[in-house]
C-alpha cells in the first residue's frame, strides 16, 4: 500500500516535471508568435525596372546593326531600395523563339542553322545603395558572325533579389 506522503511527493514531482516541460517550450512558443508577425513593413516586395524606350536608349526594336562596328548599348534602371547588378545578353534568333516581354515583333528572315552566330553574355555590379543607373555597354560587333536575327536582352537585380528583364529583336547585317 502507498502512504500519503509518497503519494503526495509523487504528484509533487510529476507537477514539477510538467512545469519544466512547459517552461522548455515557452521560448519556442515566443519566437513562433514573434515571427510571425503581420507587419512586413521591411519586406521588399518591388521589382527594379528596366527600359531602353528612351531617346538615347539603345538598341531599339528592329533596330539593325553592321559587323565590323561598335555600338553603345544602354537601358535605365531603377529600384525603390537600392540596385545591386545588370547582365546584358545578345545571341541568335534563327529559330525564331521568343522571350516574354518583346514589345514589337520584326521581321524575321527564314531560319536557319548557326554556324557562327554571335553570342554576348556578361554580368556587371552596380555600385551599392544606387537607386538609379544607366547601363552603358561599348560592344565590337565582331566581322565574321553570322547575319541575321538577334535578341537583346538587359536584366537587372535588386539588392533583395528581384530581377527585371526586357528583351528587343534585333539583326545583326
Amino acid at each position: 500500500m502507498v502512504s500519503k506522503c509518497h503519494a503526495a511527493n509523487y504528484s509533487k514531482k510529476m507537477n514539477m516535471k510538467s512545469i519544466i516541460k512547459y517552461l522548455q517550450i515557452l521560448p519556442l512558443i515566443m519566437l513562433l508568435v514573434s515571427c510571425s508577425s503581420s507587419d512586413d513593413s521591411g519586406v521588399d516586395e518591388e521589382k527594379p525596372s528596366i527600359t531602353i524606350n528612351y531617346d538615347t536608349g539603345f538598341p531599339q526594336a528592329c533596330e539593325v546593326l553592321e559587323r565590323g562596328n561598335t555600338y553603345t548599348f544602354k537601358a535605365r534602371v531603377t529600384d525603390n531600395l537600392s540596385l545591386a547588378a545588370y547582365s546584358l545578353n545578345i545571341h541568335h534568333n534563327f529559330d525564331h523563339h521568343t522571350h516574354d516581354d518583346q514589345g514589337a515583333q520584326c521581321e524575321l528572315e527564314p531560319t536557319k542553322d548557326a554556324v557562327n552566330p554571335m553570342i554576348y553574355i556578361a554580368h556587371f555590379d552596380i555600385e551599392e545603395g544606387a537607386t538609379s543607373y544607366e547601363i552603358n555597354v561599348s560592344i565590337d560587333i565582331p566581322e565574321d558572325i553570322d547575319p541575321g536575327d538577334y535578341h537583346c536582352s538587359f536584366s537587372v537585380t535588386d539588392v533583395t533579389g528581384w530581377q527585371s528583364r526586357t528583351s528587343v529583336d534585333i539583326k545583326i547585317l
